[in-house]
């Protein structure tokens, strides 16, 4: 049974394509793009909306909520086969877990979204990386190979969204691997391991987008590096200069030669220490840009002009505190819709404590402000 959409959708003279497109581009658009982040786990059992309406997940409120589509294309570019999940032993309270990562972790038993306590990680030494990689990271691994017609099956030349190529993660997932404390200290001393792991990454990454660039008209590239907190990141800036920054630009050469000019990562925390580094590498794009973690993003637009884009930047905060918070939140980033490369909404996932009929609020007053306002079109 498909999913029922409660509100309809903004109105438009564009198709979502040629609006995402022009947006990110500067361009004349017809009204701004309408798109959502999504929302915790606990948002499904405790908002009667979501309730009420067997809604389960984002996918489905995606649909629910009438929101324009965007979509994303990825190939196998992490660990082949992952870990085998299972639970090591349990307390009244919580599991402790072996991940698909390899990690040992302690997450609670109620499951409710939260950062796990990791405890040890399957890579240590240099000896560790080296098993891991010839079980798990063959380049040539026969499971990396696409099926390039179910996909264009799946995405027709004549499709009205914009259609994204994955382009994952030189170290973020390598964090997720080692740990937080395990990266710190792997950079300093087994630095030739970490950077082995970067450009098996970047391998990884370039065998994926050679299977895919040529069979797709492509809008746009995507990531996810969420190496940064509300101090900064979690690698030397230098660091990512050196090590980091030259496996993006091969990426990006990758991407321009099929005429992809906008590249997002998906990174939390301030990332302003190493954003000359992203925008030299070829990531122009911000998401979702925590606001109370970075800035308001009207900084960074300002400071960086058109060299750069964001997506997301509404201080999740702003909508805990109620609609009159929301109401000055949305006067504030106004402009920054009406100069285009910005797309607004949550700046992470839209947590619980937020109240349902505030957030419907925000809805509403985002398509007052965004949607029923048409631009100019030349």
């Amino acid at each position: 049974m498909g999913i029922k959409p409660i509100r309809s959708k903004w109105k438009g003279r564009m198709s979502d394509r040629e609006r995402f497109n022009n947006q990110m581009h500067y361009k004349p658009i017809d009204r701004c793009f309408n798109m959502e982040f999504g929302y915790w786990d606990e948002n499904f059992t405790s908002w009667n909306i979501f309730k009420d309406n067997n809604i389960t997940n984002n996918e489905q409120a995606d649909l629910f909520f009438n929101f324009d589509t965007i979509h994303t294309i990825s190939g196998n570019i992490w660990m082949n086969p992952p870990f085998e999940e299972r639970v090591v032993s349990e307390s009244e309270t919580s599991k402790t877990i072996i991940n698909a990562d390899g990690l040992t972790a302690e997450v609670p038993k109620d499951s409710h979204d939260t950062i796990p306590h990791f405890l040890t990680s399957s890579i240590t030494t240099p000896d560790d990386w080296k098993k891991i990689k010839k079980e798990r990271f063959r380049i040539d691994d026969p499971g990396r190979i696409l099926d390039i017609g179910k996909l264009k099956a799946m995405h027709p030349e004549n499709r009205d969204y914009p259609l994204g190529i994955h382009c994952g993660s030189m170290i973020g997932k390598i964090r997720d691997m080692l740990t937080f404390e395990g990266l710190c200290y792997a950079i300093y001393d087994y630095p030739e391991m970490v950077e082995d792991m970067v450009e098996t990454c970047c391998q990884l990454v370039e065998s994926s987008l050679d299977q895919l660039l040529p069979h797709f008209d492509f809008d746009f590239a995507s990531g996810w590096e969420d190496i940064c907190f509300k101090n900064g990141p979690i690698v030397p800036p230098e660091y990512f200069k050196n090590v980091i920054m030259p496996r993006y630009k091969r990426i990006k050469a990758k991407l321009v030669k099929y005429g992809i000019d906008i590249w997002y990562t998906d990174c939390d925390g301030d990332v302003r220490p190493i954003l000359p580094y992203l925008l030299e590498g070829g990531i122009n794009c911000l998401f979702p840009f925590e606001v109370n973690g970075c800035s308001h993003p009207k900084e960074l637009l300002e400071e960086y002009g058109k060299d750069l884009r964001i997506m997301g930047g509404v201080d999740k905060m702003k909508l805990k505190e109620g609609r009159d918070a929301i109401d000055r939140y949305l006067d504030s980033i106004a402009p920054l819709v009406e100069r285009g490369g910005y797309i607004p909404f949550c700046d992470h996932r839209c947590p619980p404590d937020v109240k349902e009929d505030d957030y419907l609020y925000y809805l509403d007053m985002k398509e007052k402000l965004f949607g029923f306002r048409f631009y100019t079109l030349s």
